[in-house]
């Protein structure tokens, strides 16, 4: 058995001093640089969480389209847009749904308000009826920063 002396000890306590203190500091650098990926990753969450929903309701929005087509099947041609036709922008808040009539030609114009509404003033869509009784909902819209999205939605009357 071998006995430590007291000058040893005392050697060897002051060499370990202090090393508790750059340990601490390690782990909190550690520690530092993971809330910081942490607080990335929310951050890029929200965004992408923004980007899935607008794609939702453009999906919607083109589906609704295509259904209220498939009602009046002879007026399809009534519903052809152009993405110029998305010049005249909503004004906010006021709502898409009080069009008093209802014929072919109203319900493409509170649709249109709609995109626009919905999807932001940068929004457009093209709806191709030349090919009866093949259609064409393509809806194209801001999305993140500096980039654009777009829905193409096909359907047989």
């Amino acid at each position: 058995m071998t006995m430590i002396t007291h000058d040893r000890a005392a050697s060897i306590r002051q060499r370990s001093q202090g090393f508790s203190l750059i340990e601490v500091l390690i782990a909190l650098v550690v520690l530092a640089i993971g809330l910081l990926g942490l607080g990335l990753l929310q951050t890029m969450n929200l965004r992408y969480t923004q980007s899935a929903n607008q794609r939702t309701v453009a999906t919607t929005l083109a589906g609704e389209l295509l259904d209220t087509i498939r009602t009046n099947r002879s007026l399809a041609n009534a519903y052809a847009m152009t993405p110029s036709d998305f010049t005249v922008k909503p004004t906010r808040g006021t709502g898409c749904g009080s069009i008093a009539n209802l014929n072919a030609a109203a319900n493409a114009t509170r649709w249109r308000c709609e995109v626009m509404e919905k999807l932001g003033d940068g929004a457009s869509a093209e709806v191709i009826t030349t090919g009866l009784p093949q259609i064409s909902v393509s809806i194209t819209w801001d999305d993140l920063p500096g980039e654009t999205a777009s829905v193409r939605l096909e359907t047989t009357l």
